[in-house]
């Protein structure tokens, strides 16, 4: 199984990322999924980094599911706590509040059909071999999980 491979950003996803951001600030999707742009302060240089992520809702809350282990983005999160969603022009800041292994393992387990682009794009980067739900069960403690939480 491809969780046992240390896991390494492919090459591609800052230019794919880039266009990605470009699309969804003009309120484009693809795959019928629509992604949202997150932008928090960076931990070190205080600067807005940006980064496409594909929100699901699983009974009526909000959710990010991070694309392999030690994303930049999650780090600047885990330091922020917060952190503003843009799709458009509607934006909106949100608290991110990171689930425990044993918390993420049912919403990494609906993933695939939640958000069916991602199963690809964890197959391409060694996370997963054939996207099945255990699979991405499997992925709790290693790949953070996040609840949305709107602030007023």
């Amino acid at each position: 199984m491809g969780s046992s491979k240390s896991v390494r950003p492919p090459w591609w996803l800052k230019p794919a990322n880039k266009l990605f951001i470009q699309m969804s600030r003009l309120g484009l999707s693809f795959g019928g999924e629509s992604p949202v742009v997150l932008t928090v302060p960076g931990r070190k240089s205080g600067r807005e980094r940006s980064t496409p992520v594909t929100p699901m809702t699983v009974d009526g809350q909000e959710y990010v599911v991070a694309g392999f282990p030690g994303a930049d983005w999650v780090a600047n999160v885990r330091a922020a706590g917060e952190a503003t969603l843009a799709r458009g022009r509607s934006v909106r800041r949100v608290r991110m509040v990171e689930l425990s292994a044993e918390d993420a393992r049912p919403l990494l387990r609906v993933f695939p059909e939640e958000v069916p682009t991602g199963v690809g794009f964890m197959k391409r980067a060694g996370l997963v071999d054939e996207g099945r739900p255990e699979e991405f069960e499997a992925l709790a403690g290693r790949c953070a999980v996040f609840r949305l939480d709107g602030i007023q």
